[in-house]
């Protein structure tokens, strides 16, 4: 069982880090006022109300939120599993087994929280900039009315 989960707490690191990648390249863009905004280029292609647009932009968000939350998840089983092992091992009054099986539980729940904590970060600042830009658009009356 600690394969798979090492393996999911590998992909959400990546995903992480590519996300990281692209979120500063984003508030780089930003920074400077070179930013394609996202949310204007969705409208502008597909329409729609402020509603429309707010389920756009959970959507967008959507995977940032699920790594953000099942990333520790997946630490606390990749810590639980090799316990088993490691009491085991001290039981038996194997010392160096004990070690290993430790090494790997900790080394895991940190990465895990890596991960969460960079796709969590990035999600609150992105759900902000979204945001922003939504109000923005109801400013200026670029929306469709809602129906009633």
């Amino acid at each position: 069982f600690l394969a798979p989960v090492l393996v999911m707490i590998l992909l959400c690191l990546l995903y992480s880090f590519a996300s990281l990648g692209g979120f500063a390249v984003e508030w780089w863009q930003r920074r400077r006022q070179r930013a394609q905004l996202v949310l204007r280029q969705q409208h502008a292609s597909h329409g729609g109300t402020a509603d429309d647009l707010e389920l756009w932009i959970m959507h967008r968000l959507e995977l940032l939120r699920i790594v953000s939350r099942t990333a520790p998840m997946l630490g606390l089983i990749a810590t639980m599993i090799p316990m088993g092992p490691a009491l085991l091992a001290l039981g038996g009054g194997n010392a160096a087994g004990v070690g290993e099986n430790l090494v790997t539980a900790f080394s895991a729940v940190i990465l895990a929280l890596i991960a969460a904590s960079i796709t969590f970060f990035i999600l609150t600042v992105r759900r902000r900039w979204l945001l922003q830009e939504l109000r923005e658009l109801e400013r200026q009356g670029l929306l469709v009315p809602q129906e009633a």
